[in-house]
């Protein structure tokens, strides 16, 4: 129960006028474009004749600090942000030949209040600065057009309303936030879990949150979608012989574990905590700071998620591995063997990456759905075995996955979901105790009576592939 909620619905005018309004250093990066601002106030103008307009809700949480009260905004930046953009424009440019006294006035009281919230921007992040500065240039030029008249002004200011809800526990706005878009309009699964996790910082790391989540707020939202979606979801879900099929806010709580500051002295939690404790004591003695050492916490792809700081450092880990393994993919030469993570691959590996990234048809849905079943399955041996006899399991993932494609003519989500569940290298690879335990994985030979994806059995790159390394009769 939200004990110090304060709600109000408020015009514009007022929302702009708040005293010591405040963007937090852990908010996301100010990301509205030009499109955004398009869609906005063609909103407006489209409801203009209205008595009122709800424009949606702010969330705010109230604190002291430097003996003065601050409202940092939890919910609803990018549209105020965006409007108070809106209001400086029309102050720059508008002011001097406005006729209506009373718009004059309400833009000149809102003037220095604006003004001084805009100024503290200064201090936001770079990618936050590029936008804010692209976007009111954008503005300027908005508000200068015709359909820009003076009823649209007073119906922005006056009539166009939002719903303020104001906690004085960071945690409870945070909650109140998560909850309301749970119910409402959908936030990606991502986002719902970006706010589970800033709840649970403990008191004593609230001052790294905001460096805890500046890798995640650089990341586009679409990157964050496909890291948790197609590859860490995936990999946790198959790796338990579970269905993987969609990553929605059903199955937020597979990345929702344990806060190890408020949990029990369980046994199951020892080695967590051991290695929470140690990694953040190693990385603090002063020796650190004359070696230049630092310990990254060992995170791994089936392991409990420890809450807060821990999961948005996992991310980021996850994030910047997959990267390095999806792009270096990408480089393979035909019959030139590459390195994937300092380890030069053998021959056949990197004709495997040839081929994944040079086949004809690699672009259909299909095919592409294999191919995100095959980077799972190597992320996943990557994870827990490094680059040790990395050939060998790449050569593995590639024959267990592509049969999968081989085999049928039309391959949907389901297809590879229900392929996965009935032959599970994940399930192998989570298992195995040494590399060499996935060479009892079964891999089937194939025939030409198993090639359906090609018409009349005729042979595409693939199947040249699969002959070639002795998998195709």
């Amino acid at each position: 129960m939200m004990e110090q909620l304060d709600k109000q619905v408020i015009p514009i005018r007022q929302l702009l006028s708040v005293k010591q309004l405040a963007i937090p250093s852990y908010q996301r990066p100010y990301r509205w474009n030009s499109k955004n601002i398009a869609d906005l106030f063609a909103d407006l103008g489209s409801h203009r004749d209205k008595t009122a307009y709800r424009l949606g809700s702010v969330v705010f949480h109230k604190h002291s600090e430097d003996e003065k009260t601050w409202l940092d905004i939890v919910d609803g930046q990018q549209r105020t942000l965006t409007l108070m953009l809106a209001v400086k424009a029309l102050t720059e440019t508008r002011l001097h030949n406005l006729k209506r006294k009373d718009l004059v006035e309400q833009l000149t009281k809102l003037k220095p209040d604006v003004d001084a919230f805009m100024a503290r921007q200064r201090f936001a992040s770079l990618d936050s600065q590029a936008n804010l500065r692209r976007n009111y240039l954008e503005l300027l030029r908005l508000v200068e057009r015709t359909e820009f008249s003076e009823e649209l002004i007073d119906f922005m200011l006056n009539r166009c309303e939002v719903v303020t809800f104001v906690l004085n526990e960071v945690s409870e706005a945070f909650q109140f936030f998560d909850s309301q878009n749970a119910r409402g309009k959908d936030l990606a699964p991502h986002d719902l879990l970006k706010a589970f996790h800033l709840r649970e910082f403990s008191a004593d790391e609230a001052g790294l949150k905001a460096e805890a989540v500046a890798h995640w707020e650089r990341m586009p939202s679409e990157r964050l979608a496909t890291l948790f979606a197609n590859y860490l979801f995936r990999v946790r879900q198959w790796a338990e012989g579970k269905s993987a099929r969609f990553f929605g806010k059903g199955e937020v709580d597979l990345f929702k574990g344990i806060n190890i500051s408020q949990i029990a002295h369980f046994p199951y939690v020892g080695s967590l905590r051991i290695a929470h404790h140690y990694v953040d004591d190693y990385n603090s003695q002063y020796q650190r700071k004359i070696d230049g050492q630092s310990l990254s916490f060992p995170f791994s792809l089936d392991q409990m998620i420890i809450n807060g700081r821990r999961f948005f450092e996992m991310a980021e880990h996850y994030q910047k591995q997959v990267a390095v393994i999806i792009n270096r993919e990408k480089d393979a030469d035909e019959n030139k063997p590459i390195t994937l993570l300092n380890e030069v691959l053998e021959p056949c590996a990197s004709n495997i990456l040839y081929t994944l990234n040079s086949y004809v048809r690699r672009t259909r849905t299909g095919d592409r759905y294999v191919r995100a079943m095959f980077d799972c399955a190597l992320i996943f041996y990557i994870d827990k075995f490094g680059t040790q006899e990395l050939s060998l399991a790449m050569e593995k993932c590639f024959i267990w996955a592509y049969t999968c494609r081989i085999g049928q003519q039309v391959v949907q989500l389901a297809t590879v979901d229900n392929y996965v569940l009935h032959n599970n290298l994940l399930r192998t690879i989570r298992d195995a105790r040494h590399p060499k335990d996935l060479h009892a994985f079964p891999l089937r030979t194939l025939g030409i009576q198993d090639n359906k994806n090609n018409r009349n059995g005729t042979e595409d790159e693939l199947i040249m592939l699969f002959r070639k390394m002795r998998y195709y009769e």
